[in-house]
């Protein structure tokens, strides 16, 4: 592996990527404050989930496609902004899950949805996919004993574990905020919507970014 000096200076940078709010932070968060702190939970894990998709096609070297193929980058790009923008639009009209009774059944189920979406809207972001490829060759020791591929793997899951505890903790923090916000049925319509809001800002911003 490359040398301590280098394995700090990754570790910190990419605390410092990881704990500056960014587009993931902000879904994890919007799927909170509309569906509750197990949704936020569920969600974190699938984009978790959906990062070892570029984790492993930056090591196998799959990601350099979006460079060589632009086309597919714009593709994928606006695939994966058409479908955060579907799932904020159906966020905002949604009814509100029924109360009581089946509460912690509807928790459940809206936490497994919030966990497949999550996953997909994660691996249809070329944008993590070009990241990885651009920041993780940066730390990689060619004369390591390792082969190059696993030092790639081994450092895109350590980005990947941290990037996802910097989620939680948003989750955790905007959940918190949530409970006390919902004590009647129109606040928690209001959240619902705000964080319908969000998805939809996020699927223009991926739209319309240039790179």
């Amino acid at each position: 592996m490359p040398p301590f000096e280098t394995l700090l200076a990754f570790f910190l940078t990419t605390a410092v990527f990881a704990y500056v709010p960014g587009p993931a932070m902000l879904y994890a968060t919007a799927q909170t404050i509309a569906r509750g702190r197990w949704s936020g939970l569920m969600a974190s894990l699938g984009i978790h989930l959906g990062g070892y998709a570029h984790v492993i096609a930056a090591a196998a070297g799959l990601s350099a496609l979006f460079h060589a193929v632009p086309s597919l980058y714009l593709a994928v790009k606006l695939l994966g902004a058409v479908y955060l923008i579907w799932l904020g639009i159906r966020m905002f009209r949604a009814r509100l899950e029924a109360q009581p009774e089946v509460s912690t059944k509807n928790i459940r189920r809206s936490g497994w949805r919030a966990f497949a979406e999550s996953v997909s809207v994660e691996v249809l972001n070329p944008k993590t996919a070009l990241f990885f490829l651009a920041f993780l060759p940066q730390f990689v020791d060619p004369s390591a004993a390792l082969p190059v591929w696993m030092q790639l793997f081994i450092l895109g899951t350590v980005v990947n574990l941290m990037f996802t505890s910097a989620d939680v903790v948003c989750v955790l923090l905007a959940g918190a905020l949530a409970k006390r916000l919902k004590g009647s049925a129109r606040v928690q319509k209001g959240l619902q919507r705000a964080g319908g809001t969000i998805l939809v800002g996020l699927g223009l911003n991926l739209a319309l970014q240039k790179s």
